[in-house]
């Protein structure tokens, strides 16, 4: 069946309007826990007020959406089939020559074109969400409602220069005013290929902006060189505040469109990036996961007749059979972060399996 064509356009319509009365169904739902879950926290204290408790919910209410996703489409998916199987729609599709996979292919194309627009649209804005959540839950934790997502225990972190020589950089204390970052105590260590000391540079203060570190009260130590001291010293570097903050917040936190910049950074700077890119990984097969979920429904909402009965328990199955699927995903998935398992099987397996023991099920049941 063509997309394009009328029956493609009024199945899509469906699978929309079942889309989004079960996503703001269960938005609600979540979003209520989470406020008698904060309420139920910030009880006994009476420096946070119910707004505060509305925008951490909020803020968080992404992050909790995006692992019931998958699910949100399954379930509208089933009700889709549902509602065209007993008004007996699908009989009359199947009559007029269509087969179960020109009946999906619209439904298919619709639910792809949803977790695009997932990943390249709304993660940005739920990464975004998610990186103000950790920074009211730590200004929450620390009671300084002015704090921001920085360690007081100091700042460790690594860059590379050119393909002989990195640094290492050490702030005892670190923290933001608008778009500076201000540390104390920076120790910065030019290392050579093989680890060899190059340079040492401590400074009392520095700041970062605009990609450079401007260091205050700095000594200067070289092998072979008198110990030089200056007042104020410039350095430059890579590394942003954006970057720096993505050392503080999970792989969850960072969009879709700065993944692949943070992986890069990562693997010059010489760290493990195997929890980030498997983050990547996953959002690219996300669009064909909620895919593999809608054939899952397809299997056991899609009858040609509802008289056979047993509607409760296909849909008892439906829905623990979505439940199995992402336990086992996450099982998986958390293999690979663990590095048993190459991160593309960790990502991949659970699609390809679901995707094809549904197309198995739908052959049998064409055939039959």
């Amino acid at each position: 069946m063509n997309p394009k064509s009328i029956l493609g356009k009024y199945l899509s319509k469906q699978l929309l309007f079942s889309f989004f009365g079960v996503l703001m169904m269960v938005m609600g739902i979540v979003l209520l826990f989470e406020v008698v879950e904060l309420l139920r926290r910030t009880s006994g204290r009476d420096d946070v007020g119910f707004g505060f408790v509305m925008e951490m919910a909020i803020t968080k209410l992404p992050k909790t959406l995006e692992l019931v996703f998958p699910f949100v489409m399954m379930i509208a998916a089933m009700i889709t089939f549902w509602r065209v199987s007993k008004s007996n729609e699908f009989v009359i599709i199947r009559a007029a020559g269509v087969s179960i996979w020109g009946f999906l292919a619209p439904v298919l194309l619709t639910t792809f074109i949803i977790g695009v627009i997932n990943i390249t649209v709304i993660n940005p804005i739920a990464a975004r969400m998610n990186e103000l959540y950790e920074t009211l839950d730590y200004r929450f934790k620390t009671r300084n409602p002015k704090a921001v997502l920085f360690s007081e225990k100091g700042l460790w972190l690594r860059e590379a220069i050119d393909a002989d020589r990195f640094l290492v950089l050490q702030a005892k204390s670190v923290r933001q005013e608008k778009n500076v970052l201000l540390m104390h105590g920076v120790s910065i260590l030019e290392l050579g290929r093989n680890s060899e000391l190059i340079k040492n540079i401590q400074a009392f203060a520095a700041t970062l902006k605009n990609n450079m570190f401007e260091l205050a009260d700095v000594k200067i130590y070289e092998a072979g060189k008198p110990v030089k001291t200056a007042n104020n010293v410039k350095y430059k570097t890579e590394l942003t505040i954006d970057r720096i903050k993505e050392n503080f917040v999970p792989p969850e936190a960072i969009s879709f469109w700065n993944l692949p910049g943070t992986i890069s950074f990562y693997e010059k700077s010489g760290f493990s990036a195997q929890k980030h890119q498997l983050r990547y990984w996953s959002l690219l097969a996300s669009p064909f996961l909620l895919c593999a979920m809608v054939l899952v429904a397809a299997v056991f909402a899609l009858r040609p007749n509802n008289r056979r009965g047993g509607v409760m328990y296909l849909i008892v199955g439906g829905i623990s059979t979505g439940f199995l699927v992402y336990f086992l995903s996450q099982l998986i998935y958390a293999f690979g972060v663990n590095g048993d398992i190459p991160g593309l099987l960790a990502v991949w397996t659970p699609t390809l399996i679901v995707t094809m023991i549904s197309v198995s099920v739908l052959l049998h049941l064409e055939d039959g």
